[in-house]
């Protein structure tokens, strides 16, 4: 699935989105048009990696990655990061609290889960982060691409979840939301009051203009999961979480 917008100087900006085999895990790929620098978020899990399909939609728009954005450290997000950044010598930049992740994902999913199962059978049993690691952390703001990014730190999916806003224009909101629902808070280093807490402190007072680009499903828009999103709802943000959640 590929989606094209004009930005206000006319020329096409570049948005993709590769759904990963495994979990349907979007990797976005934005650039500001054809023949120019781009950055790529949560590339995931495939067999072997995601490579040759992030490489077909970079060759179709003569894009050169400079750097990947990873929303948090959950091995469906992160499966292909290091084929990808080293292949190409970009920087992988991720939460300072997920960083451990990267080397050790088993640290933030259930023993004997699914992801371990699909590993075993993949045949691999060893992870190593990428040669160029930068942490971010909340409320930083650099340029990417010729885009300009602000980082949030939106803890409860995982500790160090973050969400990127683009050129005020663009929510990458990884795992923490999606269209209709957010992400599960059941998983080691999740936490439903730390979900709270984001939805509060980081999606609520959003533009409702902003276009969201979530880590799984269809993009939505701040504005229409402020009006019809459960979770974003007065009854769910101040009730007290449930067992299990």
């Amino acid at each position: 699935m590929g989606r094209l917008r004009v930005m206000d100087r006319g020329e096409p900006l570049i948005l993709e989105v590769i759904a990963a085999p495994y979990f349907a895990t979007n990797c976005w790929i934005l650039a500001p048009t054809k023949n120019s620098e781009c950055f790529i978020v949560d590339p995931g899990m495939a067999n072997p990696n995601l490579l040759s399909a992030i490489k077909s939609v970079l060759n179709k728009h003569n894009l050169k990655p400079i750097a990947t954005l990873v929303t948090h450290g959950h091995l469906d997000h992160t499966f292909s990061v290091r084929a990808f950044a080293n292949e190409y010598g970009v920087p992988t930049l991720i939460h300072t609290a997920d960083r451990k992740l990267l080397a050790d994902p088993y640290r933030a999913l259930n023993a004997g889960g699914e992801s371990q199962q699909i590993m075993a059978a993949l045949g691999v049993t060893k992870f190593e982060e990428p040669e160029i690691v930068r942490e971010v952390v909340d409320g930083e703001k650099f340029q990417l691409a010729g885009f300009d990014i602000e980082v949030g730190h939106a803890p409860g999916h995982t500790a160090g979840s973050a969400i990127f806003t683009v050129n005020d224009e663009f929510l990458i909101s990884g795992d923490l939301l999606f269209a209709g629902a957010i992400g599960r808070t059941d998983l080691p280093t999740g936490s439903p009051s730390a979900m709270r807490n984001s939805l509060i402190s980081k999606i609520l007072p959003l533009n409702s203009e902003l276009i969201v680009l979530p880590g799984h499903g269809p993009q939505t828009t701040i504005g229409r999961e402020l009006s019809s999103n459960p979770y974003l709802q007065e009854e769910f943000l101040h009730s007290k979480p449930g067992r299990g959640e």
